[in-house]
């Protein structure tokens, strides 16, 4: 076996490089030119971007030096470089969702709204991230920065390898089922998937309409709440007068035992962290089969996704990923009555969740059964956290050590449906009890 080689690294964080921008003690030139150094030292290793924006970063860097020189500053990202996974449009650029299918797809004609509001926030686009095949689970070529023969994790492979390389501080992910959640945890960083549906998704490739989400990664979980802040859409319910002691759930439910025992050691060693910092931990039973809201989730993802992109069975086998084209031929086989009668149960399912909880409780609970595996044509398992996205809340990956291999173990922190803002204020103060891996 090959020596493992990490290129895993921090990028900086971006509440200090935003900090540090406004004090002028660093320069949007100095940010964008500090990523660009560290692509060119290791993506040709870990093979995170599909393309980048050079002349267009450090223009953009430069005038908003002037603009920081003269006290005016765009929002709480200026000069702040961030990464977009390559299934948001980006005007100028072609959109290709890493399949073939597209390879002579046009230049987008304008932003997709997340990147819109990024630039009203005064971020830098510095490039394109790798996905897997519209977002589904056939792999890109994006590797895991602790080791390259192991997966990052999907579906938004480059923006998490991205991050967990040092090569950009900040980057934009998509959660359809796992893909921000997954990354993050595996690539060793962290992330911020908001309440499901919760975010614009104009100008993003769709798999799955009624669970596509736009997420948000950082080194930390501070930066990547800060990130989802600066953005955040104007509906988010205020956060005013809700509890400051967050109350932290230990949810125990059989599927727990498909995890690995150093999983768990690590679950419980941040729940042990937690209570010892003041924080009030509990242990609850969870009141639903999580197990069974896995399946759900997946068997009406693939009834979607089936009809948005029934026209990829138009085009010869060799232009689809296998696994993508299967799952529209088989989503394809699933009646309306029964996707709407899943629906109904996940709705169900929903209620009777949050009838057992309070709305400023959060759940802690591993982000996959096992570290990211060895090989790059698996993006790894999902199973951990799909129910979450399909109880719809926000929630958080945060970085919990390294396990066997120094391969990264990450917990999530699930909050309410809506309660985001809630979520991104108390979440970062929770990580603080828990070290995070240099």
């Amino acid at each position: 076996m090959a020596e493992q080689v990490s290129f895993a690294a921090s990028p900086g964080r971006v509440v200090d490089i935003a900090a540090d921008i406004r004090a002028g003690s660093c320069t949007p030139m100095d940010a964008v030119q500090a990523c660009l150094d560290r692509i060119a030292d290791v993506d040709e290793h870990v093979k995170a971007w599909v393309s980048l924006d050079t002349s267009g970063a450090l223009a953009a860097a430069a005038e908003m030096n002037r603009e920081a020189n003269d006290g005016m500053l765009r929002g709480p990202l200026h000069g702040v470089p961030i990464a977009i996974k390559d299934i948001c449009d980006v005007a100028g650029w072609p959109t290709r969702c890493n399949s073939r299918t597209r390879s002579d797809a046009p230049a987008a004609s304008a932003d997709a709204e997340i990147v819109t509001a990024l630039r009203t926030a005064g971020a830098i686009i510095l490039g394109k991230t790798h996905t897997t095949e519209f977002a589904y689970y056939d792999p890109s070529p994006a590797r895991n920065p602790h080791n390259i023969g192991h997966t990052p994790g999907g579906s938004s492979s480059g923006s998490g390898a991205a991050i967990g390389a040092g090569m950009v501080p900040a980057a934009i992910g998509t959660q359809t089922v796992a893909s921000v959640n997954r990354p993050a945890a595996y690539c060793g960083v962290a992330a911020f998937k908001p309440s499901t549906r919760s975010m614009a998704t104009y100008g993003i490739a769709p798999l799955a309409p009624v669970y596509d989400t736009p997420g948000f990664f950082g080194w930390s979980v501070a930066d990547a709440c800060y990130i989802y802040d600066a953005v955040r859409p104007p509906h988010a319910r205020p956060d005013a007068g809700l509890d400051e002691d967050v109350r932290v759930i230990v949810m125990n439910d059989p599927f727990l035992s498909e995890a690995t025992d150093e999983i768990i050691a690590a679950r419980d060693d941040v729940a042990g962290r937690l209570r010892d910092a003041g924080h009030d931990v509990v242990q609850m039973d969870s009141p639903i089969s999580l197990e069974d809201l896995n399946e759900l989730q997946g068997h009406t993802t693939e009834y979607e996704l089936a009809r948005v992109h029934a026209g990829l069975l138009e085009f010869p086998e060799n232009q689809v990923g296998a696994v993508l084209r299967q799952s529209v031929i088989d989503g394809n086989e699933i009646d309306d009555v029964v996707y709407q009668a899943e629906r109904r149960q996940i709705d169900a399912m929903r209620v009777a969740f949050l009838d057992a909880v309070t709305p400023t409780d959060l759940v802690l609970w591993p982000a996959a059964p096992a570290t990211a595996p060895e090989g790059l044509e698996w993006t790894g398992d999902r199973r951990f956290i799909a129910p979450w996205t399909a109880l719809g809340g926000p929630v958080v990956s945060m970085p919990s050590g390294l396990g066997a291999g120094d391969m990264p173990i990450g917990m999530l922190l699930a909050g309410m449906p809506g309660y985001d803002r809630y979520v991104a204020r108390v979440a970062p103060r929770l990580a603080e009890a828990v070290p995070q891996a240099a």
